[in-house]
C-alpha cells in the first residue's frame, strides 16, 4: 500500500506525476488558502504532509498521529517546533537553492524602486497628478549605482545580491554575517563590517537573514539610530527579524529616508498597519520565490524530498 500524502496548496503538473509514482495524495485546489481546522481533518491519517509555512506544532501532530514527514515548500522553516518534530521523530525538509537567483532578483528590485520612488511615482501618474507637479522635486530620488549596499546574512541569496550590486551596479558591499566569508571577499570584491559599522557606513540596509532566537528582533530602535538619515532599509528575511514599530517611528521620526518590505510581523498585513500609509514605503506580499519557474522546482524538490524519506532513503534537505 502506498503512504498518503496531503499537499496543503496546489502544485504543478511535474511534481503531482512524481508523486503519483510512489504515494497516494490529495492537494488542495481551492484558491483561498486551507483553513487550519480543515487542515487537521485532512491530515488524519495521512503520512506526508507537504506544506509552505504552516505552523507544525504538538497540536497539529497531535491530529496527524500517523505523519512521518512535513516537506516545507520554503528554504525557511521557523514554522517548525523542531523539539517537538524530534520528539514525535517527524522528519522536515525544507528547499534551498533553488530559488535564490529569484529572491535576489526581487531584492534588487525593491532597492530600485525605493530608491526612484518608483511605486509611488507610478500611482503619481496614473492619478493624473503628473502636469501638476511644481520643477523636479516631486520626481527626486536616490542613485543606487556607486552607492554603498549593507547586506545583513551572507548566505547564497546574500552572495546573489551582492553579485548584483557590485558587478550590475558599480556598488560598494558590505556585509556582516555571523562567520566570514573569505571566498566571498575575494570572488566579489564585498568587505566584512560589525554591525554597528555596515549600519552606519550603508546606504542601502538590507537584511537578509534566517529567522532564528539569534536573530529575532535583531534590527530595533537602536539600530535604525545608527543607519544614515538618508539610509533605505530592506527587509527580504523575516518580519520577525526586525522590531516593527522601532521601523515605523525611524520612519516618523525621518531617522531614516525610506524602506521596503516584503515580510512583516503579522502576515497578510494588518490593514491598519501604518507602514501601508507611508509613500516612501515599497510593499510586497511575502513574494520572494514567487516566479513559475522556481515554484515549480520547489515543488519538485519538496516532492523528492517526500518520496526519499516515505522511502527509507535520506532525503537531500533534511532540517530535523
Amino acid at each position: 500500500m502506498k503512504p498518503k500524502v496531503y499537499v496543503s496548496q496546489p502544485i504543478c503538473q511535474e511534481a503531482r506525476d512524481y508523486l503519483a509514482q510512489y504515494c497516494d495524495f490529495k492537494v488542495w485546489e481551492q484558491g483561498e488558502p486551507i483553513k487550519r481546522e480543515e487542515l487537521l481533518k485532512k491530515i488524519a491519517d495521512v503520512d506526508g504532509l507537504i506544506t509552505s509555512g504552516r505552523r507544525i506544532t504538538e497540536n497539529l501532530l497531535n491530529h496527524a498521529p500517523k505523519l512521518k514527514v512535513v516537506s516545507n515548500l520554503s528554504v525557511g522553516y521557523n514554522n517548525f517546533d523542531l523539539e517537538v518534530m524530534k520528539k514525535r521523530n517527524v522528519i522536515g525538509t525544507n528547499t534551498p537553492g533553488v530559488l535564490d537567483e529569484t529572491v535576489a532578483d526581487l531584492a534588487f528590485g525593491l532597492i530600485l524602486a525605493s530608491a526612484r520612488r518608483i511605486a509611488e511615482l507610478d500611482q503619481f501618474v496614473k492619478a493624473g497628478k503628473w502636469d501638476q507637479a511644481s520643477g523636479d522635486d516631486p520626481f527626486i530620488g536616490i542613485d543606487v549605482h556607486s552607492a554603498t549596499l549593507g547586506i545583513i546574512g551572507m548566505g547564497r541569496i546574500g552572495e546573489a545580491i551582492a553579485r548584483r550590486g557590485k558587478l550590475g551596479f558599480n556598488m560598494d558591499v558590505l556585509y556582516y554575517n555571523r562567520n566570514r566569508k573569505p571566498e566571498a571577499e575575494e570572488e566579489l570584491g564585498v568587505e566584512y563590517r560589525d554591525l554597528e559599522s555596515l549600519l552606519k557606513q550603508s546606504d542601502f540596509v538590507l537584511l537578509m537573514t534566517p529567522l532564528t532566537p539569534e536573530t529575532e528582533g535583531m534590527i530595533g530602535e537602536k539600530e535604525f539610530k545608527l543607519m544614515k538619515k538618508s539610509a533605505i532599509f530592506i527587509n527580504v528575511s523575516r518580519g520577525q527579524t526586525i522590531d516593527e514599530q522601532a521601523l515605523i517611528q525611524a520612519l516618523e521620526k525621518k531617522e531614516i529616508y525610506g524602506a521596503a518590505l516584503d515580510v512583516f510581523e503579522q502576515e497578510p498585513v494588518n490593514k491598519d498597519n501604518p507602514l501601508l500609509k507611508m509613500p516612501n514605503v515599497v510593499t510586497t506580499p511575502h513574494i520572494g520565490s514567487a516566479t513559475r519557474k522556481t515554484t515549480d522546482a520547489m515543488a519538485m524538490k519538496a516532492a523528492k524530498n517526500m518520496v526519499a524519506a516515505l522511502t527509507g532513503e535520506e532525503p537531500e534537505n533534511r532540517v530535523v
